[in-house]
């Protein structure tokens, strides 16, 4: 693994080998090279690059250094035409996007997104409250590759946001939709039908929850390793112990603020999930 670059780092590199004629380096080291480096940095510095000349311009904003974007740091600037941007840049290219905090993002650029990205794996929409059902429509159409998803906070998120992923993304492994207090029981029941291969599952704050959701997840995700409950109050030991005795491989068990449990649940996990930890 090579260490990260530095801007300062590639400016004294363009130095030693063009003398400012960007010809020279050109002709030094082959694109493939250059790229292999400008793969290195993080996205600021690219930007800060793809403004030095006219072939680092091209060099930086080449899809292939785009496969991974963070746009936290940037979040109250970020626009649904920001994303729309990346989308047509990046292309195929783009395998993990955190829009974390975007607050101006929409289900409009997220369909642009979609379609122009399909190779999407990993996407973090926390708090990126604009988001509605829409959202997980494009999602489930365009990007069947998915694997994880954020959607916290996404209070307009409801059951047809699950049904549509259960149908479009059958590889989903994580997914968080916290304080997503409009989904029930159907919407979960929805999803794990057609996302049995579900990982980590995070449900915290989903208030409308109750026991028979938890038999759904029980039911259909063996390979469950973590799933968050935290203050969903309709839990009972009844919806739990489904959980106990069809996820045997839970890892990571949430149930704070979850007042209808008893110590009754505690002898269920030690008989049925050995490797809770």
């Amino acid at each position: 693994m090579l260490p990260r670059v530095t801007l300062d780092t590639m400016i004294l590199f363009l130095q030693m080998f063009s003398n400012s004629d960007e010809a020279v380096i050109n002709k030094k080291l082959p694109k493939e090279l250059l790229l292999r480096i400008f793969s290195f940095l993080d996205v600021v510095t690219l930007c800060r690059c793809a403004q030095v000349s006219r072939a680092w311009n091209v060099l930086a904003l080449d899809g292939s250094n785009w496969q991974r974007i963070d746009l936290f740091d940037f979040q109250r600037d970020i626009e649904g035409r920001v994303v729309e941007n990346i989308s047509k840049r990046c292309g195929g290219f783009l395998r993990k996007l955190s829009l974390r905090g975007c607050l101006g993002v929409g289900d409009n650029a997220l369909r642009t997104f979609a379609q122009n990205c399909r190779n999407i794996e990993v996407l973090n929409l926390n708090g990126c409250t604009k988001t509605t059902d829409a959202t997980c429509t494009s999602l489930s159409k365009f990007c069947s590759k998915l694997r994880h998803l954020d959607l916290a906070s996404c209070t307009s998120i409801t059951n047809m946001s699950l049904k549509a992923l259960s149908e479009g993304c059958p590889l989903l492994e994580q997914l968080n939709i916290s304080w997503c207090d409009q989904v029930t029981k159907d919407g979960i029941q929805a999803l794990v039908r057609g996302c049995g291969g579900l990982k980590a599952l995070f449900l915290k704050g989903c208030t409308q929850l109750e026991d028979e959701a938890l038999k759904y997840i029980g039911a259909h995700c063996p390979e469950l390793v973590t799933l968050n409950l935290q203050t969903c109050l309709q839990i009972t030991d009844e919806g739990l112990i489904t959980i106990c005795r069809g996820c045997h491989k839970l890892q990571s068990l949430c149930a704070s603020g979850c007042s209808n449990i008893t110590d009754a649940i505690l002898n269920a996990l030690g008989q049925n999930c050995p490797r809770l930890r």
